[in-house]
């Protein structure tokens, strides 16, 4: 092509430079340099430099893209992200000193959306103004949106080892995250939710962690399911029995310790069973061997064992469901002089914590297996580990901690 060069170089007003601009852009496709382009055309090299890089906004002066950018979709049609129009939109009405809930107005978006915009993709001024450029928000938009990204803990080799050393440990995720915000305190890199150890587990596509939620996790689930009503049991009648609305109310509250919540977990067939006994204020466990069934008799002689060495300040009431194993109730409250109180049918959360942390042994006792296999110095490890537990009830002391403070006091 060739090209006739200016010779005439007065200023041209504010003339459209539409034929220079073509000519301009035909030029440096075809080769030639920015300078020599822009010195064939008649302009300077920092007028070329606008027309290829567009232009921030400057005092009344308003921003605009580049004059030869791809075309940007500018339909009608609702968008779920902000478009370049949008950021132009938002620029301009800062300049103009715009409140964010009117701009959002204008846009038909939520202020949050505007809010967070400006402050993902702006600089912060040091008098404490944000200055937004559109054309360096949209790339960086368009550089965060490809899918999928590593996550977290993929990104902190530390953070990974830290979370995946006590999973291993049968830590729950949420037990996790707060010992990661007690640890490294300042450290903002090492803190995440619970909720993303789990779609770090859970999510597919994300190797993030070892994918063993049989060993890590106390459900033993490999996938993530909803919760969901657990069926209604039978009546099962219990002679001279007193109601829980007969109980102190001092238990209630949690308030004064030795209060205990006690039930069952059975084995495979219903053939074997543990008994489980939890204390209301500190959450401590105790497990009870059953080697010769859970008859009311033998449950009976098993709970006198293991409640007998108790301080009598840690032995002031016992709650239990409405089961049979608990017909010889008045012979454990004679020999341990220990009430026993009696739950509503069908009402498992008036001993919430007690089913609360049979959950918990799962994890340690899976349901169809042989609980008699297990000896009694088996269930002194798993009450062990399991008071050895940070717990949020307890603002995240363990059990152990928070018992031995009352027995101390």
């Amino acid at each position: 092509m060739d090209v006739e060069f200016r010779g005439n170089r007065r200023p041209q007003g504010n003339r459209p430079l539409v034929q220079e601009r073509e000519t301009y852009f035909l030029l440096v496709d075809q080769g030639m340099s920015f300078a020599e382009a822009a010195r064939a055309v008649g302009i300077s090299t920092r007028t070329g430099e606008r027309w290829r890089n567009g232009r921030g906004a400057s005092g009344r002066i308003k921003a605009y893209p580049p004059l030869n950018a791809a075309p940007v979709d500018e339909s009608s049609d609702p968008s779920r992200y902000l478009r370049e129009a949008d950021r132009v939109h938002i620029a301009d009405r800062l300049l103009e000193k715009a409140t964010i809930r009117a701009i959002a107005a204008e846009l038909g978006r939520s202020p949050s959306t505007i809010s967070r915009e400006v402050r993902r993709n702006g600089t912060l001024l040091a008098d404490g103004r944000w200055h937004y450029r559109p054309y360096t928000a949209q790339r960086r938009a368009d550089a965060r949106r490809p899918r999928p990204k590593t996550g977290k803990i993929g990104q902190n080799p530390e953070l990974h080892d830290f979370i995946q050393t006590h999973l291993t440990l049968r830590w729950s995720p949420e037990q996790i995250c707060h010992a990661l915000r007690r640890h490294f305190t300042h450290r903002p890199d090492m803190h995440v939710s619970h909720e993303t150890i789990y779609q770090a587990l859970y999510t597919q596509g994300r190797t993030e962690l070892r994918r063993e939620p049989t060993r890590t996790l106390r459900t033993g689930r490999a996938r993530r399911r909803p919760r969901r009503l657990a069926d209604r049991r039978r009546f099962r009648a219990v002679k001279n029995k007193v109601m829980i609305s007969q109980r102190p109310p001092e238990a209630a509250d949690r308030a004064v310790p030795g209060h205990w919540e006690g039930d069952l977990i059975l084995g495979r067939n219903k053939h074997s069973a543990i008994a489980t006994l939890v204390e209301r204020s500190t959450r401590y466990l105790m497990l009870v061997h059953l080697p010769d069934g859970y008859n009311s008799a033998a449950v009976r002689d098993a709970l006198i064992t293991t409640v007998n060495p108790l301080p009598p300040h840690l032995k002031r009431s016992l709650t239990w469901d409405q089961g049979t194993e608990m017909a010889a109730h008045r012979g454990f409250t004679m020999a341990t002089n220990v009430p026993v109180y009696f739950c509503d049918p069908g009402s498992p959360w008036q001993r919430g914590s007690n089913e609360n942390t049979n959950g918990l042994l799962r994890q340690y006792f899976p349901k169809g297996t042989d609980l008699s296999t297990h000896t009694p110095e088996d269930l002194q490890a798993v009450a062990t580990e399991l008071n050895s537990r940070p717990r949020k009830t307890l603002d995240w002391e363990t059990p152990t901690e928070r018992l031995h403070k009352l027995l101390t006091a």
